[in-house]
């Protein structure tokens, strides 16, 4: 087959969720695996070659076109839909979920200090968690963890690109120092 690229970029263009690896494999029998990397490898070099206003991204586990962030302003523009917003609340057990994947919902309320039941239900809601299965303990809670929707919101490829204790630190340390840099001292004054 000479348009394999082809037949690749267009499985990608109208697939509703990113394609993965195995995936294309599957769809594409005929032809040879280490063929359609190659395909897939070369696709993605020309999209970023090319600098458009799209490009081909590895995302959540498959491959997927996504717009430039460059030209996110006009995107907006057409796109009038509200983005994702999350309570704090939200967003503290989103990120207990993400980090201490499976959890159950005892641990997360001992960290958060709070009842979490209806937050945890509006991630559910959202997609954004799953539930897992059953805990072997008495009660045998329920165990959560993060979705695929959840790696293609936050532009992850996996769980393991998520930012480590370290890096969050060191990014509020610039952020903080970008809010509210440290005062001049006068000399006159310290006296």
């Amino acid at each position: 087959m000479n348009d394999t690229r082809n037949i690749i970029e267009s499985l990608i263009f109208v697939s509703k969720e990113p394609l993965s690896m195995e995936r294309l494999i599957s769809l594409l029998p005929e032809i040879e695996p280490a063929i359609i990397r190659k395909e897939l490898l070369g696709l993605i070099d020309e999209y970023e070659q090319k600098q458009g206003g799209f490009h081909l991204v590895q995302v959540a586990g498959g491959f997927q076109f996504r717009t430039r962030a460059d030209y996110k302003t006009w995107i907006r523009r057409l796109n009038q839909a509200s983005p994702l917003r999350l309570s704090r609340a939200a967003l503290e057990t989103l990120t207990i979920v993400a980090y201490k994947q499976p959890v159950i919902r005892s641990d997360i309320e001992h960290i958060r200090g709070v009842d979490s039941g209806g937050v945890i239900r509006s991630l559910l809601d959202l997609k954004l968690i799953r539930v897992l299965g059953r805990k072997d303990i008495p009660g045998r809670p329920l165990i959560y963890s993060t979705t695929r929707f959840f790696l293609e919101i936050f532009g992850l490829s996996d769980i393991k690109d998520l930012p480590t204790l370290k890096e969050m630190e060191s990014l509020e340390k610039k952020q903080a120092l970008q809010k509210d840099p440290a005062p001049a001292h006068d000399e006159k004054n310290l006296t």
